[in-house]
C-alpha cells in the first residue's frame, strides 16, 4: 500500500522580487518522521521552512510557483485559513523567545487565545505540553515563576511546549540548538526523537552531526536547489552527488 505523504512539495519555486531563491523543488515528507533540511548559508533551507506555513507571506515582494500540499490540500487554496495553517504547522526559531510572563502562562497563552478558560483544562494542557517537551520535571514546582529565569535550553523547550499546547500536526525547527551548550542540545534532541511519535518534524540542524544523530530522512540544498534527498543513513554515508559528499566531509560550507 502506498503511503500518503504528510507534506508534498511539487515544482515549488520562490522569488524575492526578481531573485529566485528556491528552484523547482520536489519533496515528500512523511508522517512521524524527522526530516532534516541541511546546506550552507543562503542555500534556501530557512526560506523553504517558512514557506511551509506561509510565514513568508509576511515579507514584501514574495512570489511563489508550484504547490505545497499538506494531507493533499494546497496551503495556498482560497479557502485555506492561514491562522489555522500556522496552528497545524508550528515553528520554533533559532533564538528562544519566551513571553515575559510565568512558565504556566507561556503555555496557557495559546489555548486561552483559542477560547479555553477552564482552569482545570488549562492546567492539564500545560502539564501535558511540558511533559511532551521533556521539561515538566524541571519546572513543575515553579510554574508561576518568570519564564525569563529559565536557562537557554529550558527556554527553547518551553517554546516547543508552547507550540505543542495548540496541538500541531507538524513542527518545524530552524537551528533550535545553535546557541545552546552540548547538554542542552542533547536534551532538545531527546525531545525531538520522542516527539516524532506525536508530530511530523522538519528540522534545519545547526551542524551535520546533529542531522546524523536525529534524522530519519534528509535533504541537501545548495543555492536554492534540492541536490539530493533520501534516507539519512544513505545520504550521510554514501551520498550519490559529489556536492553532497563534499559538504558533509567539510570540503566547503
Amino acid at each position: 500500500m502506498t503511503v500518503q505523504p504528510k507534506i508534498s512539495i511539487r515544482d515549488f519555486s520562490f522569488f524575492f522580487g526578481k531573485q529566485q531563491v528556491i528552484q523547482s523543488i520536489n519533496l515528500d515528507i512523511y508522517e512521524h518522521e524527522i526530516f532534516t533540511l541541511f546546506g550552507p548559508a543562503n542555500s534556501g533551507t530557512t526560506t523553504l521552512l517558512r514557506a511551509l506555513n506561509r510565514l513568508s507571506d509576511l515579507m514584501p515582494g514574495v512570489r511563489t510557483e508550484g504547490q505545497i500540499l499538506i494531507d493533499g490540500q494546497s496551503i495556498h487554496a482560497e479557502d485555506m485559513i492561514v491562522t489555522e495553517l500556522r496552528r497545524r504547522v508550528g515553528m520554533v526559531f533559532e533564538e528562544p523567545v519566551p513571553l515575559p510572563m510565568s512558565i504556566f502562562d507561556n503555555i496557557a497563552y495559546g489555548p486561552r487565545m483559542r477560547g479555553i478558560r477552564n482552569k482545570a483544562v488549562l492546567a492539564e494542557r500545560v502539564e501535558e505540553s511540558l511533559k511532551l517537551a521533556v521539561l515538566w520535571d524541571e519546572v513543575k514546582d515553579r510554574l508561576h515563576t518568570s519564564a525569563l529565569r529559565l536557562s537557554g535550553g529550558q527556554q527553547q523547550r518551553l517554546c516547543i511546549a508552547r507550540i505543542l499546547s495548540l496541538g500541531p500536526e507538524i513542527m518545524m525547527l530552524d537551528r533550535p540548538c545553535a546557541a545552546l551548550d552540548p547538554i542542552s542540545t542533547a536534551k532538545i534532541e531527546e525531545t525531538l526523537i520522542l516527539l516524532k511519535k506525536k508530530v511530523t518534524i522538519v528540522l534545519i540542524p545547526h551542524n551535520i552531526q546533529q542531522a546524523v544523530r536525529v534524522a530519519d530522512r534528509a535533504g541537501f540544498m545548495l543555492m536554492g536547489e534540492m541536490v539530493e534527498q533520501g534516507l539519512a543513513k544513505q545520504i550521510f554515508t554514501v551520498p550519490e552527488d559529489i556536492r553532497t559528499n563534499d559538504y558533509i566531509t567539510g570540503r566547503f560550507g
